[in-house]
């Protein structure tokens, strides 16, 4: 609905519309004018609105022209708006909307001002070495913290609003004649297509920006911090920043990625390869050795070693569960006390974790419930399952699904199992890129950053596995070159 040259017919309907009693109305004049100033009540910045909107309207004298009403402002964000619509979402998004009457249309005042966290290090991405900021809950904060990374012309934001309610600011962010222009218009395009009451947080988009709805695997990346984003968006992924979050997507994703960690950059390669190989070797033992460990026990006892054989023997002697359930049951309580740790307050937190481990395990040990191999092998499991913190939920819940299959199917069927995981994991694709890149399909130049950490020298080239505009990264000279 456009706006009139009335302004009473103008505020009639915008207080219609806007009844919240924490939005304001502000009468003034402007010279021989009326005028209405609104705004939300103390999510703008009232010094300000004072110094940049109240002081130029007490300026003028007899009736100002457009041009003069438009000039006379020294907000450095101001923009006209001709729709009801339009001045609603700007006051919604904390914009000071002024209306004079005689005019057509209105000015919006970028001068929204709200409390926000300050700048910290996440708290799931600490490091030894590197930058130690992360983002906040702030969009146009974490777009400052990425343009300080990357002070470049071709840097491109694109800003979007979703939620039907809420009315979210949701950025694109990429760089020009890096990122696959395909790649861009196709999230673009699925951003558009959201359609939802609120977005509260990035991960309400994330769950849109999949292909594949059903996959237990996640299928966009996520970061909290701005160094790390900045690198992904070197390489050619394409972020999405989404304003009350401090988590940024990232797309295209790949499974790798979960086992690199931000201090991998800015320690030596030696230490980084042994730290990522660390990751990986304990990835896979979180999930499949309880499953073995049953398997082994229940249907193939000439794998496990004499000597630990006996141990085993002596100690499941009087065990009233088999060894299925009684590994199930050990995970489930696991599980529940990982549960009670993580949502109870932090210090209540530390004894339910202090007496659950020690006191709750000792305890069922001793009254002969479990077995004290079987507590071993799901405090291993559980130890190695947080060396990869970003795949603590997935992997819990498959270490569940082959511990079933091997308690009812023995070795073999852990093993069909286990082909199976593999089959679907070197088919999987998001956005035309396989999950697995670049082990499958393998791509030999881009192994330099996986489990092995190549040197600053082999990254000449932007990953494969990744499809980009410019694959050129860098120029490496030689020291004759130098000298």
């Amino acid at each position: 609905m456009k706006l009139t040259r009335t302004i009473d017919e103008n505020i009639t309907y915008l207080k219609k519309k806007l009844a919240s009693e924490d939005i304001t109305f502000l009468e003034l004049t402007v010279g021989a004018k009326d005028a209405v100033l609104i705004f939300v009540n103390d999510l703008i910045s009232k010094n300000e609105v004072g110094e940049l909107v109240l002081r130029p309207t007490t300026l003028f004298k007899g009736e100002p022209s457009e041009e003069e009403l438009f000039n006379a402002f020294l907000s450095p964000e101001k923009f006209k708006r001709y729709d009801h619509n339009e001045i609603i979402t700007d006051v919604l998004l904390c914009n000071a909307v002024l209306l004079t009457d005689g005019f057509d249309f209105a000015i919006s005042f970028g001068l929204k001002y709200f409390e926000k966290r300050a700048i910290a290090e996440p708290p799931t991405s600490t490091v030894l070495k590197g930058p130690r900021e992360g983002f906040v809950e702030s969009l146009p904060v974490n777009i400052s913290l990425i343009r300080r990374k990357l002070k470049t012309p071709d840097l491109r934001f694109e800003n979007l609003s979703v939620g039907k309610f809420s009315n979210t600011p949701v950025t694109l962010c990429y760089i020009d004649g890096i990122a696959d222009n395909e790649l861009v218009k196709k999230l673009r395009k699925k951003l558009s297509a959201i359609d939802i009451d609120a977005v509260l947080d990035a991960s309400y988009i994330s769950k849109f920006l999949g292909e594949h709805k059903t996959s237990i695997f996640k299928q966009v990346g996520n970061t909290e911090k701005p160094d790390i984003l900045a690198g992904k968006i070197l390489e050619g992924r394409v972020a999405i920043l989404v304003d009350g979050s401090p988590i940024a997507l990232t797309v295209p994703y790949l499974l790798i990625e979960d086992f690199q960690s931000p201090s991998d950059y800015y320690n030596s390669s030696y230490s980084a390869t042994v730290a990522r190989a660390i990751r990986f070797i304990s990835g896979i033992i979180s999930l499949f050795l309880p499953a073995l460990f049953v398997a082994a026990e229940l249907f193939h006892l000439q794998l496990i070693p004499l000597s630990f054989l006996l141990t085993i023997v002596n100690s499941i002697k009087g065990i009233p569960l088999s060894p299925s359930y009684e590994m199930f049951l050990t995970l489930l309580i696991f599980e529940i006390l990982n549960e009670a740790s993580v949502r109870m307050p932090r210090y209540v937190g530390m004894v339910v974790s202090i007496v659950g481990g020690l006191v709750l395990g000792e305890t069922a040990v001793t009254a002969g419930i479990i077995s004290a191999p079987t507590l071993m092998i799901v405090a291993l499991s559980g130890i190695c399952l947080y060396t990869v913190p970003e795949l603590e939920q997935t992997f819990s819940v498959l270490r569940l699904l082959f511990l079933i299959i091997a308690g009812s199917g023995g070795g073999y069927g852990l093993l069909v199992s286990i082909a199976m995981f593999i089959i679907y994991l070197i088919s999987f694709e998001n956005y035309s890129t396989p999950l697995c890149a670049p082990f499958s399909s393998l791509i030999k130049e881009d192994l330099k950053d996986t489990i092995y950490k190549g040197f600053i020298e082999e990254h000449e080239f932007r990953p494969k596995s990744i499809k980009s505009k410019n694959k050129k990264r860098m120029n490496i000279k030689k020291d004759k070159e130098i000298n």
